[in-house]
């Protein structure tokens, strides 16, 4: 299921030593010859609950002392997972990251939880995907990791706004051309036009995101200037 974190940008980083990512596999602290690792939940319904000793146990095998550390289960139940949320993870030395699957986990598995993150109002089949999409988020931030430390910075999501559209090579491709102002040199007025166009793909799109991201007046006056169709 991890394979993808041994590609790219994260398998880069982890060859480099700047990452240390280890899957463990829940399922072998089973006792039994079969490696039961869920069973029927208390009070009938369908489905089946993973077993609560296995994921003890697993975690107490990786906890680590001394650490800055923290646990997180993936669940549907939890907080959505954003930008912010993925830099203030970044911060933490340790991330232990609990995979739910069938009908969930065994309740008393969450006194050993700091936190539970969603990816989305939906229901997946497992944990493992949620997983790997916060462990890509949070390395993002993670120095080192990116070539351009710059690039975490201007993401979407990170301002509080979309970004910006972004043109290379060649200048004309179709009849379509990428826009004069980002061949003029003029960095100033290329950091206005990049800035107004991440206000316009916001409010077109994502217009909820406005009311949190962190606008200037002259953001605002902007705002204000497409409602009323002004310059």
């Amino acid at each position: 299921m991890f394979s993808p974190l041994e590609e790219s940008i994260i398998g880069k980083a982890k060859n480099k030593g700047i990452l240390d990512i280890i899957v463990t596999d829940i399922r072998s602290f089973a006792k039994d010859k079969h490696k039961t690792a869920d069973d029927t939940p208390y009070g009938g319904g369908a489905g089946m609950v993973m077993k609560p000793e296995l994921i003890f146990e697993a975690i107490n095998s990786i906890k680590m002392t001394g650490k800055n550390g923290k646990t997180i289960l993936l669940s549907p139940s939890g907080r959505t997972l954003d930008q912010s949320t993925a830099k203030d993870l970044a911060k933490f030395d340790h991330l232990i990251l609990i995979c739910g699957h069938y009908e969930g986990i065994d309740e008393r598995v969450k006194e050993l939880v700091d936190d539970e993150l969603s990816i989305g109002d939906y229901v997946l089949t497992g944990g493992e995907l949620p997983a790997m999409v916060l462990i890509d988020a949070v390395s993002r931030f993670i120095p080192g990791v990116l070539g351009d430390e710059s690039s975490s910075k201007e993401d979407s999501f990170s301002q509080g706004l979309l970004e910006y559209p972004q043109y290379t090579k060649p200048g004309s491709y179709l009849d379509k051309n990428v826009p004069e102002i980002l061949m003029s040199g003029d960095h100033n007025k290329i950091a206005k036009w990049r800035r107004r166009q991440a206000i316009i793909n916001t409010f077109f799109k994502r217009t909820d995101l406005l009311a949190k991201a962190n606008l200037t007046e002259s953001d605002r006056t902007y705002i204000e200037n497409i409602f009323t169709g002004g310059d």
